[in-house]
């Protein structure tokens, strides 16, 4: 029996390490750099209930250093202040275009439908996507979003990061797990199968959006909005990857494990639509990256062939951690890296949580 163990440890140990090795190539791939662009953007944000976020974030995005831009600001719904200072914005920036949902019965609460709106709101071709509670880390976020853009690349992949918060733990693990999820989805386009981005960096075509009848496949979905979108709309040629550290955002992280815990809920709902070799894959990564902990635990407690056990930690760790610090250097969040081997039991046992709450009950809206 014990041999049987240490060999299944042995499978996911290795499973873990050809991960690490042969799909997570984005670690160690050049930054894409900015090109010359001048052809105008719109920049589509979406806010429901986000009247102090829009008031101290709304002006970084007013500040992007490139030539012709506007700003489709969706009010969805909200029921606090959020239109009001959208329109004293709107008052001294003619750049500001203003959509204002209602809810209505077949819709309600539908943020798919929001943005839908804002994009027919829009006048220009390339759209970028961010949302109300992200701030651009630099005044050149715009152009290197908008470099990707070319004949062949209709979908940018940007990176959407959170605030830090010092002395936080729970900050430590959104962050070490938006990394994670950066890492995946970038090495995936990389290797010409991508599957997914997030709204809060994201930038597609309207061409693109308008050829697949926008998100009317999963219209009924309650998220999925960016990734989604892209898991259906991506291909082997149509994606570029955009890394800089000036096309960064960063938006409020949760505070609590409650909050962020009922936000990842909604997010992993989504993962069930993508494409089967997409589920395969990621389902594949995340149970072996289970089983890896559970049989290493075991082995450790009743010191099966430990000396060897301990090596194949050490050996993964520092295969697993060369990824990380890579790619946290890229990202800008190197601070926490030095804490993975901690985060990601942590993470493991989260997501194993959220797996389970999800197969009892369907999570809320997006809001």
């Amino acid at each position: 029996m014990a041999t049987v163990l240490f060999a299944l440890f042995l499978l996911f140990a290795a499973i873990n390490i050809g991960y690490f090795l042969a799909f997570f190539s984005f670690s160690g791939a050049k930054s894409s750099e900015a090109k010359p662009v001048t052809f105008p953007v719109s920049v589509i944000v979406c806010a429901k209930n986000e009247a102090e976020n829009i008031q101290n974030f709304l002006p970084s995005i007013l500040e992007q250093d490139y030539p012709d831009f506007e700003v489709i600001v969706i009010n969805d719904a909200s029921t606090d202040h959020t239109l009001d200072i959208i329109e004293e914005f709107k008052q001294l920036d003619p750049r500001i275009k203003i959509v204002n949902v209602v809810n209505n019965e077949a819709f309600w609460a539908n943020k798919k439908y929001a943005l839908t709106l804002g994009i027919k709101k829009a006048q220009n071709e390339h759209l970028i996507f961010t949302d109300a509670d992200c701030a651009p880390q630099s005044i050149h976020w715009l152009r290197h979003m908008a470099s990707g853009f070319s004949e062949e690349k209709s979908i940018i992949l940007g990176y959407g990061g959170y605030f830090q918060y010092k002395k936080s733990f729970i900050n430590k693990l959104i962050r070490f797990e938006t990394l994670l999820t950066a890492i995946q989805y970038f090495s995936y386009a990389k290797l010409g199968n991508p599957y997914m981005g997030v709204g809060r960096n994201l930038a597609y075509t309207s061409s693109q959006f308008y050829k697949l009848n926008g998100f009317a496949s999963h219209l009924q979905i309650r998220s999925g909005d960016d990734d989604l979108f892209v898991n259906e709309a991506a291909t082997t040629k149509n994606v570029a990857l955009c890394d800089h550290k000036e096309s960064i955002t960063r938006s409020v992280p949760k505070t609590s494990i409650s909050a962020w815990f009922r936000q990842k809920r909604r997010h992993a709902s989504v993962a069930k639509f993508y494409k089967s070799k997409h589920k395969f894959l990621l389902g594949l990564f995340y149970a072996s990256r289970l089983l890896f902990w559970i049989l290493l635990i075991i082995s450790l407690i009743f010191r099966i062939y430990w000396p060897f056990t301990l090596g194949v930690l050490g050996l993964t760790l520092v295969i697993e951690g060369t990824v990380y610090f890579q790619s946290a250097k890229k990202l800008d969040e190197k601070d926490i890296i030095w804490l993975f081997p901690v985060l990601e039991p942590f993470l493991i046992i989260s997501q194993l949580g959220i797996f389970i709450a999800n197969i009892i009950s369907k999570p809320s809206h997006w809001k």
